[in-house]
């Protein structure tokens, strides 16, 4: 019963954390708006920081579910996009000057969406290991972006090109996996798996 009482604790916690960053989510838009820029930088690192724990804490536990999967997924796109449009309001030439290496970005992520709801009907929570690598990287240079006084180009670029890649790989699996599934370690071990003699 112990046992029981520490496991429900630990998935409590570790969903608590993933809701804090969807909760944030919302704050650090009206922070964006009323142009609470210094308070914002901090709260977007905490969030960022609450996706590195979570995970991490999820897996140390065992506490991975269905639902803490979605909520997590949620909870990382809502950041992600609320600091995109941090960079439409802080700096739009920025924007405007990248601006067809973001429409196939934003395009490739609403059609992994769009072919996820459709096969599965609800958002795919895949977790590869290159969406957490990705992950990483997009953190690092959205960060940057608000405290530097110029772009990191070359990691912008750098980002971009693995975020393609992961979309497009992301789109793939949609098409392959029949059923929604999570903790997929990426497109090779699917095939390598499927390529296996059946016992």
């Amino acid at each position: 019963m112990f046992v029981n009482l520490a496991h429900k604790r630990s998935y409590y916690i570790v969903n608590a954390i993933t809701f804090y960053r969807l909760l944030t989510a919302p704050l650090l838009l009206t922070l964006l708006f009323y142009e609470r820029l210094s308070i914002f930088k901090w709260l977007l690192i905490v969030s960022f920081l609450t996706d590195a724990v979570d995970g991490h804490l999820a897996r140390k536990f065992k506490v991975t579910s269905a639902f803490g999967s979605i909520l997590d997924s949620v909870s990382d796109d809502l950041t992600i996009a609320v600091a995109i449009i941090g960079i439409v309001l802080v700096n739009p030439a920025f924007l405007r000057q990248e601006l067809v290496l973001v429409v196939i970005q934003v395009f490739l992520f609403f059609a992994q969406i769009a072919a996820a709801l459709f096969r599965y009907r609800k958002i795919s929570s895949f977790h590869t290991y290159l969406a957490k690598f990705v992950a990483v990287f997009q953190a690092v240079f959205l960060m940057l972006f608000y405290w530097l006084p110029q772009p990191v180009y070359i990691l912008f670029y750098f980002v971009s090109a693995l975020t393609i890649l992961d979309l497009l790989e992301e789109i793939v699996l949609v098409l392959i996996i029949p059923k929604w599934e999570t903790d997929i370690k990426g497109l090779y071990w699917v095939i390598k798996k499927s390529a296996l003699p059946k016992v």
